[in-house]
């Protein structure tokens, strides 16, 4: 039987051969399937194991580098997040890491123009926002820095959005522990206090007065 964890990575591979037109076929996803689940419990040398003859599916490559990454083994990750870019440039997970990947080996001049163009795609992204400030400040540009964190912090209220709607959907199902913790995550996410915190409050003090 499929655990949850195997149904999930095999349904976002779904939702990624919807938008390519070459598609794998039932192993192939089957295998990745199985790596997540691996990967999803901390097992990287396993789930490389299981990857290690994938080298068309995108988000199989994708995967093996996260666990490469991981495993400590940065050479192979580079490899396997440049391949998995050269057959999918829109991985933009894969561009994340890459530049991690840069910054660590030292190659600073390639981990910007990698965090740079992802920043160009998409200016939201948080990751790569912190890897920025991070890179900025360690070359004492700390002015860059802050202004990277702020934007940063900006953007997480979405997060934190996500987060309340989610625990009302789980207060509505029965699951008040649940929508407690993501109401607790969504408050450590507030960059300041602003109007979104009141719903937050509201939802947990409801939810804590029924239980």
């Amino acid at each position: 039987m499929k655990t949850v964890l195997q149904k999930y990575f095999i349904f976002a591979a779904v939702l990624f051969l919807a938008s390519c037109s070459g598609q794998p076929d039932e192993e192939t996803i089957r295998i990745y399937g199985q790596a997540g689940n691996s990967y999803a419990n901390g097992q990287f040398a396993q789930t490389m194991e299981i990857l290690h003859k994938q080298n068309n599916f995108p988000p199989a490559l994708l995967l093996r580098a996260k666990a490469e990454y991981f495993y400590g083994d940065i050479e192979k990750a580079e490899k396997s997040c440049r391949r998995a870019l050269r057959l999918r440039p829109s991985l933009t997970e894969a561009r994340f890491y890459l530049a991690r990947i840069l910054y660590e080996k030292g190659d600073n001049p390639g981990a910007q123009a990698a965090i740079e163009s992802l920043l160009a795609d998409n200016p939201r992204d948080m990751r790569a926002l912190r890897l920025a400030a991070e890179m900025a400040g360690e070359a004492g540009k700390y002015d860059e820095a802050v202004i990277l964190l702020d934007r940063a912090a900006e953007y997480s209220a979405d997060s934190a959005m996500v987060l309340l709607d989610r625990a009302r959907l789980r207060w509505i199902s029965g699951e008040g522990q649940n929508a407690l913790e993501d109401l607790s995550r969504a408050k450590a996410m507030l960059p300041w206090d602003m109007p979104l915190l009141r719903s937050i409050l509201n939802l947990e003090k409801t939810i804590r007065e029924v239980m």
